[in-house]
């Protein structure tokens, strides 16, 4: 299952550093964070709770870049 959630980065080089951070989270089988557009793409692994998993993502995102945002339920 993908989907899309808004996000609030600062610049380029720090979405990357967020992609990164989500792709190597437990739950999460691809991202793709969008600078231009402020928009993060999920593909969540088969069976995996999507809000479990991006309380997880959110938290390691903020490892890498403390003042960001992910915007979801």
């Amino acid at each position: 299952m993908k989907k899309k959630y808004a996000v609030e980065v600062d610049c380029a080089n720090c979405a990357a550093k967020m992609e990164e951070a989500a792709k190597k989270t437990e739950g999460v089988k691809d991202c793709v964070v969008n600078f231009m557009t402020l928009k993060m793409e999920v593909e969540f692994e088969d069976g995996a709770d999507e809000k479990s998993v991006m309380k997880m993502v959110e938290k390691n995102c903020k490892k890498v870049e403390d003042d960001c945002e992910i915007f979801y339920d």
